[in-house]
């Protein structure tokens, strides 16, 4: 029989070991295969080790779990069955919201031993239906398109305009002068460490500023979220190419690169 496997991140170390007591308690057969305090290493360790079921806390120094969910999905080798995830957070309303968007679980802090049996019984029944595994992926794909925009915009900086208040021109320092650049003239911005690449048919600057805070600002109709490091100004998508592996490259007009498109925003181009 194959031994399930599971993956700990949680950055309080009590709570780590009270949750791996609990699963050792309820769940004997499970095999607890690494336990780690940061969001970076969660990542790591998961596509290392590819576990069967991993426990996310949502607030994780390095990357949220939103995050470590989203890159997993992103790099998660095609011939694997995705992870279940069970999502471990304080916050009663995300994990409602979670849940509603096909999250495969979610347990509240301090964990209750009655509420994770149950978890547990979900997470067995999902495991042992092969026809339900291969299925996982897409709606990890599937939550993550709803919780994601609006972690965006509740994370992003205090100091940003109002929803209603979008960005028309993006003022960028070149040397000692300051470049103005028409939003209209923006191909496509790309995270790069603690800056955006901001990058138009004629040059590219750089912008203090991370994606995070940006998005809010872009008129959404307009500008696309393709990958978690990039945004997209839609007007110079000139086609969308799939290669044999099914992932999605953007050919662009006014720039000779190419984009990469993640799993979570491929479905904005089904239809070309």
């Amino acid at each position: 029989m194959t031994k399930i496997r599971a993956l700990i991140a949680e950055d309080e170390p009590i709570l780590a070991l009270t949750l791996a007591n609990m699963l050792t308690k309820l769940w004997p057969e499970l095999e607890i295969c690494a336990s780690v305090e940061n969001g970076v290493t969660a990542l790591q360790e998961a596509l290392a080790r590819q576990p069967d079921v991993l426990f996310l806390d949502i607030k994780m120094p390095g990357k949220t779990g939103l995050e470590v969910a989203q890159e997993l999905a992103e790099e998660w080798p095609e011939n694997q069955p995705f992870p279940l995830i069970v999502y471990v957070t304080a916050y009663d309303e995300f994990a409602l919201q979670a849940f509603e968007h096909a999250a495969s679980d979610y347990l509240l802090k301090p964990i209750n031993a009655e509420r994770l049996g149950k978890s547990i019984k979900r997470l067995q029944a999902k495991l042992g239906d092969k026809q339900e595994r291969p299925n996982e992926l897409e709606s990890m794909l599937t939550q993550l398109r709803h919780l994601l925009p609006a972690a965006t915009s509740a994370n992003a900086s205090s100091s940003a305009p109002a929803s209603s208040e979008k960005l028309t021109l993006i003022r960028a320092a070149i040397g000692n002068q300051i470049r103005m650049i028409p939003i209209a003239d923006v191909v496509y911005f790309e995270a790069t460490d603690k800056y955006i690449n901001v990058v138009t048919a004629e040059h590219s600057s750089l912008i203090r500023m991370s994606l995070r805070e940006l998005l809010p600002q872009l008129d959404s109709s307009i500008f696309w979220q393709i990958h978690r490091g990039s945004i997209v100004n839609s007007n110079y998508i000139l086609s969308a190419i799939r290669d044999e592996a099914g992932k999605l490259t953007l050919k662009l007009r006014g720039s000779a690169d190419k984009l990469p498109v993640s799993r979570v925003y491929a479905h904005l181009f089904k239809q070309m």
